[in-house]
């Protein structure tokens, strides 16, 4: 009986794993991804979005292109198309984590604390075992303060 219980938990455990593995993909899967990752690590957000719109462009845009297309025109205080492209990313993937806590973020940016709960509830489903991204939008909330 002790074999099956852990084999069975082996096999969660693996499979969460996977999963997770899957959920998120890398702007490198992109002809420009390098270049791209030079220009979100330079926060080059105007680069950023212009390299990735090229992804939209050749219709190979995943749905982690537009979480970084979300996240570029946050960073760049454009809401209405940061949450355009969340909303792509999500509607490609709804497990999408990074997308999730991005846009929970977003939420928070614009005074939407119940939206931003409802992306940290969602991850808190996502994310089984816990994640970074369910961490970080948990503490983003726990400083919101309204202005």
């Amino acid at each position: 009986m002790k074999y099956i219980f852990a084999c069975l938990i082996a096999t969660m455990l693996w499979s969460g794993a996977a999963l997770a593995a899957g959920t998120d993909e890398s702007p490198s899967n992109s002809p420009w991804g390098p270049a791209t990752r030079k220009a979100l690590d330079a926060k080059d957000w105007t680069g950023a979005i212009n390299l990735l719109e090229r992804d939209v462009a050749a219709n190979i845009a995943t749905a982690d292109t537009h979480n970084y297309l979300g996240y570029a025109h946050r960073k760049l205080g454009q809401f209405e198309m940061a949450f355009k492209h969340y909303g792509l990313a999500l509607k490609m993937n709804p497990e999408h984590r990074g997308a999730n806590e991005y846009v929970g973020e977003t939420y928070l940016a614009v005074g939407d604390l119940a939206m931003a709960k409802k992306h940290l509830a969602a991850l808190d489903r996502i994310c089984f075992f816990g994640c970074k991204e369910y961490d970080d939008l948990k503490a983003a909330i726990a400083a919101y303060r309204p202005k």
